[in-house]
C-alpha cells in the first residue's frame, strides 16, 4: 500500500541527491546554538498536534454515541473535554510558534552578521570585481528569502510529519480500505512536485540576480546624485532603473505563473480525490461497513492530511526558491580572501619606519598572464623619517606600489620588509595599525566630525581629537560650524568643502600617530587657499615619519628627500631632485613638461 509517508520519503531522497541540499544543511546548522529552544518548541508542537488530531476522533464519538444514541451526559462530558483540550492546545501552540519564530529570526540575524563580517574580511581585489549593490543584496534580499524558507522548514516540516504519522494511523484504524484509496493519490502529488520544482528553482535564482542588479542601479545613481544632476541624466537613470525593475517584474510574473499553476493543479487533484472519497465513503456507510461518525472522522482526517501532503509539496517548491538565494549567499561565504595571514603570523612590533622592497613583482591577474604585470623587479630602500615622492606617467604603477605596502594585494614575487619584518609574515591588522593613508579624494562617513576623526583611534578622548584637528588646521573651521565637532558631514562628507574634508582626513591620520604614512597627493585638486592650509597640515603629519607620496605637485617633489620614477611597472630612476634632473631621463622630461608648466601657470595666476 502506498501511503502519504512515501511522499515525505520521496521528497527527502530527492533533496538528498540535490546538490543544493548542502546549502540548506549549512543554513539549518546555524540553529545549533538554539537547540534548547527548538527542543522545547518540538515538545509543544507534539502536544498541540496530538490535541488537534484528537478532534476528529472525539467528533466520531459524539456522533456515534452521544447524538445517535441521544446520551446527553456523554455529550456534556465530551464537550467539556474538547474545550479543555483546545485551551491547552492553544497555549502550547503559542509557545511553539513564538519559539520557532525566535529561532528563525535569530538565525537569519546571525547570518546577516556573518555575511557582513565576511565582506569586511575579503581582500580589496574582491571589491575591484563586484559592485556595491550586489553585495548589499546578499544582506538584504537573499537573507530575507532564506528567512522565509527557514521559518517554513522549522515550523511546518515537523508539524507536517507529526500530522501525517498520527493521521495515517487513525485512518487505518477507522477503515483500511479508505486508507488504500488515499494512498493511491500520493504518486500523483509527488510527480507534480518534481515537475514544478525544477523550473521554479531556476526562475527564483534569476529573480534574485535581477533584483541584485536593480539594487546596484539604485545604489550607484543615488550615491552619485551630483554627477547625475550635473549632466542632467535624471531621465537616463530613471529609465535604467525602470528597465531593470521591469525585467525583475517579468521574472516574478513567470515565477507567479509557475507557482499558481502548481497550486491550481494540486488543488484540482485534492478536490477530485475528496469527491471520490465522498462517493466511496458513502457506499461504505450504506453497506454497513462504516458508521456515519466514522465517515465524518475519516473526512476530517483526510482534510487534515491534505494540508501536510500539499504542504510538503509546497515546502519543496519553497526549498527550490531558497536554493537560488542560498547558493548566492554561501558562494559569497565560501569566497576566500586573496590576502591571508600566514598560519604562524605574528604581531608587528613597534616600528622605526625603515622600508626595504626587494625584487617586487605584481600582477592583478593571478597567473601573471602576458602583458598583465603591473610592477616588475622593483627594488627600493627607504630610511626612517624619509619622505619619498613617487612619480611617473599614468599607468606606471604608482598606486599599485603604495597599495602593496599595507598588503591590500599579494605580490607575485619579491618582498616588502618594514624594520626587517616581512609584511607577509605579520598579521594584516598589526601591519595596518602601524600605517596611515590619506587619499587624494578623502572618504568620510555620514556621521559627525568627531566620529570621523576618532576613526583613527576609536578610544580617543575629546582633547586628543581637538589636538589632532588643530594640527591639521581643521579646528578653526570646525568650531565655526553650528554643531561644532558634532556636525553631521553628510554622505562621504558632502557638506564640507574639498579642503575641509582633506583636513579632517589628515586629523584622522594624525590621531593614529603612524610610523609609516602613505599619501596620494592631497593638495592636487584644491584652490590656493585650501592648498596652503592642507600643505601646512601635511608637513606636521609627515614630520618624523617615513612617508611615501604619490606626487602631483612640484612643491611636494622638491621637498622630498628622495624621488623614485616608475615607468611601465619598472623603477627606472631613483635619487634627489637635482640628481634626477642631471640624468636627463624620464624625470627630466616629466619635470620640464608638467611641473615647470605648473609653475608657469601659477605665476600667471
Amino acid at each position: 500500500m502506498i501511503n502519504p509517508l512515501m511522499l515525505l520519503r520521496a521528497l527527502l531522497n530527492g533533496l538528498r541527491r540535490n546538490k543544493g541540499t548542502a546549502s540548506m544543511k549549512r543554513l539549518l546548522s546555524l540553529t545549533a546554538p538554539y537547540k534548547g529552544r527548538l527542543a522545547l518548541a518540538t515538545f509543544c508542537l507534539f502536544i498541540s498536534g496530538l490535541i488537534n488530531l484528537a478532534f476528529p476522533y472525539v467528533l466520531r464519538v459524539l456522533i456515534d454515541s452521544a447524538l445517535v444514541n441521544r446520551d446527553a451526559a456523554q455529550l456534556n462530558t465530551m464537550i467539556q473535554i474538547l474545550v479543555a483540550a483546545m485551551l491547552v492546545g492553544a497555549v502550547f501552540d503559542f509557545i511553539k510558534s513564538y519559539l520557532i519564530s525566535y529561532v528563525g529570526e535569530r538565525v537569519v540575524t546571525d547570518l546577516r552578521k556573518k555575511i557582513y563580517a565576511h565582506l569586511h574580511n575579503l581582500s580589496v581585489s574582491y571589491y575591484d570585481e563586484h559592485r556595491t549593490g550586489e553585495m548589499m543584496s546578499h544582506i538584504t534580499n537573499d537573507a530575507a528569502v532564506l528567512q522565509g524558507a527557514l521559518s517554513s522548514n522549522l515550523i511546518a516540516l515537523p508539524q507536517y510529519i507529526l500530522t501525517l504519522i498520527v493521521g495515517i494511523i487513525m485512518i487505518v484504524i477507522i477503515d483500511w480500505r479508505l486508507a488504500v484509496y488515499l494512498g493511491g493519490i500520493v504518486p500523483v502529488l509527488v510527480c507534480i512536485s518534481w515537475v514544478f520544482g525544477i523550473p521554479l528553482r531556476k526562475i527564483s535564482r534569476a529573480v534574485q540576480e535581477e533584483l541584485s542588479k536593480g539594487i546596484t542601479v539604485v545604489e550607484e545613481s543615488l550615491s552619485s546624485q551630483r554627477i547625475v544632476k550635473a549632466f542632467a541624466r535624471e531621465d537616463y537613470e530613471i529609465n535604467r532603473f525602470t528597465a531593470a525593475i521591469e525585467r525583475f517584474f517579468k521574472l516574478c510574473l513567470n515565477r507567479a505563473i509557475v507557482q499558481s499553476t502548481f497550486g491550481a493543479t494540486m488543488w484540482l487533484c485534492m478536490s477530485l480525490s475528496l469527491a471520490g472519497l465522498f462517493w466511496y465513503g458513502g457506499h461504505e456507510v450504506m453497506a454497513g461497513r462504516l458508521t456515519p461518525g466514522g465517515l465524518i472522522a475519516f473526512i476530517l482526517y483526510m482534510t487534515f492530511l491534505v494540508n501536510p501532503v500539499s504542504g510538503l509539496a509546497r515546502l519543496y517548491t519553497d526549498y527550490q526558491q531558497a536554493l537560488g538565494a542560498s547558493d548566492r549567499v554561501f558562494a559569497l561565504l565560501d569566497t576566500e580572501p586573496d590576502v591571508k595571514d600566514a598560519k604562524d603570523a605574528y604581531e608587528m612590533p613597534q616600528l622605526e619606519g625603515r622600508i626595504r622592497i626587494e625584487n617586487l613583482t605584481f600582477s592583478y591577474k593571478p597567473n601573471g598572464e602576458e602583458g598583465s604585470t603591473v610592477l616588475r623587479d622593483v627594488n627600493l630602500s627607504i630610511e626612517p623619517g624619509e619622505t619619498v615622492a613617487v612619480v611617473g606617467p599614468s599607468g606606471a604603477g604608482k598606486t599599485t606600489l603604495v597599495n602593496l605596502i599595507p598588503r591590500f594585494y599579494e605580490a607575485r614575487s619579491g618582498s616588502i620588509k618594514i624594520d626587517g619584518h616581512d609584511t607577509s609574515k605579520v598579521t594584516q591588522k598589526s601591519l595596518r595599525d602601524a600605517l596611515a593613508m590619506v587619499p587624494q579624494d578623502p572618504i568620510l562617513f555620514s556621521s559627525t566630525i568627531r566620529e570621523n576623526i576618532a576613526y583613527g583611534k576609536l578610544d580617543a578622548s575629546l582633547d586628543e581629537i581637538e589636538a589632532a584637528a588643530r594640527a591639521a588646521n581643521a579646528h578653526e573651521f570646525v568650531v565655526c560650524l553650528e554643531d561644532g565637532y558634532d556636525t553631521i558631514v553628510g554622505e562621504r562628507g558632502i557638506k564640507l568643502s574639498g579642503g575641509q574634508r582633506q583636513r579632517i582626513a589628515i586629523a584622522r591620520a594624525l590621531l593614529r600617530n603612524p610610523r609609516v604614512l602613505i599619501l596620494d597627493e592631497a593638495t592636487s585638486s584644491l584652490d590656493n587657499e585650501s592648498e596652503y592650509a592642507v600643505q601646512q597640515a601635511l608637513e606636521r603629519l609627515m614630520q618624523d615619519r617615513t612617508t611615501l607620496v604619490i606626487a602631483h605637485r612640484l612643491t611636494t617633489i622638491e621637498r622630498a628627500d628622495k624621488i623614485i620614477v616608475l615607468d611601465k611597472g619598472e623603477l627606472i630612476e631613483f635619487g634627489t631632485h637635482k640628481e634626477l634632473l642631471a640624468l636627463g631621463g624620464v624625470y627630466h622630461r616629466l619635470y620640464t613638461r608638467d611641473f615647470v608648466r605648473e609653475r608657469e601657470l601659477q605665476a600667471e595666476a
